[in-house]
């Protein structure tokens, strides 16, 4: 489905300002989030059993994040933004502001208006998150282990490094199982010297989870965010995060099929 209204990406300047699309509209972090409407794929007057509203967070006094489209969810505290999860957030191509390069959909932010700027002077400002998480497909994947690493660096590498590939780096994959039974493996990522060419620019870190979903699909939870400021996310509370994640009902087809992650840097 095209994209109604071209957005500055932010690549090549490390800007996220959580690029939102829902049903081929803009809803940037700008001008808020989209207006309610019903779950992705959710038939009209019924409930699919992994249906936001029907799962509760399994951490006492967090909020539940359910992506029907893969058949998952996951818990955040109380002070993040869950927005809607038929959402998509994540970064275009500098020389294509209309192509994903890598994104994520059932988005949830942490300080979601951490950092505003106009990163090409034409009067139009995005607000930068500090943090952000959720979960995207990754067909063609052989191995969870791949599915991590790419994930992970592409997140790396898209919100916090671009162009410079140099700078990525990444952990060997580490078998993981979350605490509903789900196993998978899971990879960390890092920039080591990212040019703060502007207020919001500078070093980050992502991390992502591979496994399978209901219907033996790959899928990804994924996570990324600033380091070295006030108030960044810390390594424990992101573990915390990823333990909670769990399947959720049989995935439900999404019409925006803008999931994408190039390969690792």
């Amino acid at each position: 489905m095209a994209i109604s209204a071209t957005v500055a990406a932010g690549v090549a300047v490390a800007v996220t300002a959580a690029v939102l699309f829902r049903d081929g509209d803009r809803a940037d972090g700008a001008g808020g989030p989209a207006s309610s409407a019903p779950a992705s794929g959710s038939p009209s007057g019924s409930v699919s059993p992994g249906a936001p509203g029907t799962v509760q967070p399994t951490v006492k006094g967090w909020k539940v994040v359910v992506n029907p489209k893969h058949g998952t969810a996951f818990d955040v505290p109380p002070d993040w933004e869950v927005l809607e999860p038929q959402i998509f957030s994540g970064f275009t191509d500098d020389k294509d502001p209309d192509k994903p390069v890598i994104g994520h959909t059932a988005p949830a932010f942490f300080k979601k208006k951490w950092c505003s700027l106009d990163a090409n002077g034409d009067g139009y400002v995005n607000d930068i998150a500090l943090a952000s998480t959720g979960t995207k497909g990754a067909d063609g994947a052989k191995t969870t282990d791949e599915v991590a690493q790419k994930t992970a660096t592409a997140w790396a590498y898209s919100a916090f490094a671009s162009p410079d590939k140099e700078i990525v780096k990444w952990d060997k994959p580490v078998a993981y199982t979350t605490k509903a039974g789900v196993k998978g493996s899971y990879v960390k990522a890092r920039t080591e010297g990212a040019k703060k060419d502007h207020k919001c620019a500078g070093d980050g870190w992502a991390i992502a989870f591979g496994f399978k979903n209901s219907k033996g699909d790959f899928v990804a939870w994924d996570f990324y965010g600033r380091t070295g400021v006030q108030g960044a996310v810390r390594d424990d509370l992101v573990m915390r995060i990823l333990s909670t994640v769990r399947l959720s009902g049989d995935p439900v087809p999404d019409p925006l099929r803008k999931e994408t992650s190039p390969p690792p840097p």
